[in-house]
């Protein structure tokens, strides 16, 4: 895949900043973007992010067949999302040094193999390494298409996350759709349909890197790894303490929204009376209010400041969650919108100023950011599911309404330069 020929990379500017002692490039932010690049990366996210969806959009399906209680379906997203979170941030300090420009298409390879797995399984055991294997995909994924994407930004590394971001929310989005129109009617075993979402994610990821490698072979190490803001004069104590809360932040966004992700179909049901194919599609619905909220954060912390866009993304939600557990079906629907527009915004957000933290760090940050998130929900959803399990699917929703409480840790955040 080439990108355009105009398009210059971040870190390759002119201009310097000072970090600390050193003085390292500053991005060109007159510089075009990749665009190439990152539709490219976009649409591998989409088709990534989309076979992991199909795992727990077949969840109604996966306990009547396997007559599991919420406890195991818990612990099969625990399993999925752990296995992700434990690993990245592995992955991004290893490609910090030693990076991997095909490593994307292999992670795909492995996403690919638990599908063909999920596809057949038989039993419980088989269950969970299924998803075990598309938790892999995703650890060896993510933390690197993060990285290319900033290479690729031109120095709107906003508005790159953003892009790069909202594939995977669109995926997300269309995994429960297309269950309910494909898995739920035709059962298990057209699970292996999707098969061939996951080769094309290989051969798009293919021609993203070899433009990859095209870089690493045109780009200087130093330019490469001081690409981005400095924390300036910041203390090591400060910038560990400022990581902290940001991962605070991480794990009320991902507690929350698994309970979306993982029982808001259950819930809708149980309460409601919803059918299953119409609980999936109220469930697009919250998860494409996700995707537009993603697109969105990238761009307005470009251009207002991200610390702005944390504040808001996290506390701004407050209302309608405390709202949600005690209205009408329709509000339910209609409060699921602006619940997903507004939390979604904060992940670009606060993955471009961790990397702004700590410029040379950018798989590391990845990895550490996206495996922290996908740890908190596979945790989140192991935990609501013993919930559930005890004290209703309602209660669920009653406690965790609570959690964008935890956005007033965002007064805390310096303001990067």
């Amino acid at each position: 895949m080439r990108a355009e020929t105009g398009a210059s990379l971040a870190g390759q500017g002119p201009a310097e900043v000072s970090a600390g002692t050193a003085r390292i490039p500053a991005p060109d932010l007159g510089a075009r973007p990749a665009l190439a690049v990152l539709a490219g990366l976009s649409l591998s996210h989409l088709l990534n992010d989309l076979v992991q969806s199909l795992l727990p959009a077949i969840y109604p399906l996966l306990k009547e067949s396997f007559r599991l209680d919420f406890g195991q379906i818990g612990l099969i997203t625990f399993v999925f999302q752990g296995t992700a979170s434990l690993l990245q941030p592995a992955v991004g300090l290893y490609t910090d040094r030693h990076p991997l420009p095909f490593s994307l298409a292999s992670g795909m390879g492995l996403s690919l193999a638990g599908l063909a797995l999920l596809s057949v399984a038989s039993g419980y055991g088989a269950l969970l390494a299924a998803a075990a294997l598309i938790g892999l995909g995703s650890a060896i994924f993510h933390p690197e298409a993060s990285r290319v994407a900033r290479l690729a930004s031109g120095g709107r590394y906003g508005l790159a996350q953003s892009v790069f971001q909202v594939g995977g929310n669109a995926g997300t989005a269309l995994g429960p759709l297309l269950a309910a129109f494909v898995v739920v009617p035709h059962g298990q075993g057209s699970v292996a349909w999707f098969c061939f979402a996951a080769l094309a994610g290989i051969l798009v990821l293919s021609a993203v890197g070899r433009w990859y490698r095209q870089h690493l072979a045109t780009t200087p190490r130093i330019a490469r790894k001081s690409s981005g803001a400095a924390a300036g004069s910041l203390s090591r104590a400060r910038i560990v303490a400022t990581v902290t809360i940001l991962l605070g932040l991480i794990f009320s966004k991902y507690f929350y929204m698994a309970s979306f992700s993982s029982y808001y179909t259950f819930y809708l049901i149980h309460r409601f009376g919803v059918p299953v194919a119409l609980a999936q599609v109220y469930l697009f619905v919250f998860l494409g209010a996700v995707a537009a909220g993603t697109i969105l954060g990238g761009p307005i912390g470009d251009r207002f400041g991200r610390k702005l866009v944390i504040w808001i993304s996290i506390l701004g939600v407050l209302p309608f969650s405390l709202a949600l557990p005690y209205v009408s079906l329709a509000w339910t629907v209609m409060l699921s919108v602006p619940i997903g527009l507004i939390l979604a915004s904060a992940m670009p957000a606060i993955l471009v100023y961790a990397q702004d933290l700590l410029p040379g760090r950018i798989g590391l940050v990845g990895g550490l950011f996206f495996g922290f998130a996908f740890g908190m929900g596979g945790l989140g959803a192991a935990l609501l599911g013993e919930l559930a399990d005890h004290f209703g699917i309602e209660r669920v929703y009653e406690l965790c309404a609570f959690l964008p409480a935890l956005g007033l840790l965002a007064v805390f955040l310096p303001r990067l330069r």
